[in-house]
């Protein structure tokens, strides 16, 4: 349970954050507007991982860090996707 936990939601947010990044490259924003979301999603996992094994520690600080890999991963995709899309457009 310790890795399915996060794992659920950083999947549920990380499709959030992938088709939020999705819409806004549909819009044809700017580069800035568009990798907004991967961007506030890494400074929130760098957050979360100083958490995890700073402030916590242990098994739930180790919860914490799975939780901060798993968006910093959906993240870097959304990022990706926002300069394929602008490249693209």
């Amino acid at each position: 349970m310790m890795l399915y936990g996060p794992l659920l939601g950083a999947l549920i947010l990380g499709g959030f954050i992938l088709l939020l990044t999705w819409w806004l490259a549909k819009k044809r924003l700017s580069l800035l507007l568009i990798s907004l979301p991967s961007l506030t999603t890494i400074v929130v996992a760098l957050v979360l991982f100083y958490i995890g094994i700073v402030e916590i520690r242990g098994f739930e600080g180790a919860a914490y860090g799975f939780l901060s890999i798993f968006l910093f991963t959906f993240a870097i995709i959304s990022l990706i996707l926002a300069k394929k899309t602008r490249a693209s457009l």
